[in-house]
């Protein structure tokens, strides 16, 4: 089994910054992909940002510019850095991972989900 636990979540001022983490654990052979999405109450949970193993990274366009996915492969976590946030980034952020498990099974595994307030 794996499982996602993410931190750094909270409320921040608009213009401040925050930096969230997922970190993976369980039986993983490697991570294929990781990613940030973000949901807000009656809408459809949305990409923020993604990055594949070879590490090329894709953003929606909202987030250009303001935000940077990374990850650390040694510690299978991946990061997520906001700066010049804005209150219309306020969601709940999810983490998302394709994990190749040491079975060599393939799962998609999401986070619980970390609240993220941006105060006007």
């Amino acid at each position: 089994q794996v499982q996602l636990v993410e931190s750094g979540g909270g409320l921040v001022q608009a213009g401040g910054s925050l930096r969230l983490s997922c970190a993976a654990s369980g039986s993983i052979f490697s991570i294929n992909y990781m990613g940030w999405y973000r949901q807000t109450p009656g809408k459809q949970r949305e990409l923020v940002a993604h990055i594949p193993a070879g590490g090329r990274t894709n953003y929606a366009d909202s987030v250009k510019g303001r935000f940077t996915i990374s990850r650390d492969n040694a510690k299978n976590t991946v990061y997520l850095q906001m700066n010049s946030l804005k209150p219309e980034d306020t969601a709940v952020y999810y983490c998302n991972a394709e994990v190749v498990l040491t079975s060599r099974s393939i799962v998609v595994r999401w986070g619980q989900g970390t609240q993220v307030t941006v105060a006007s």
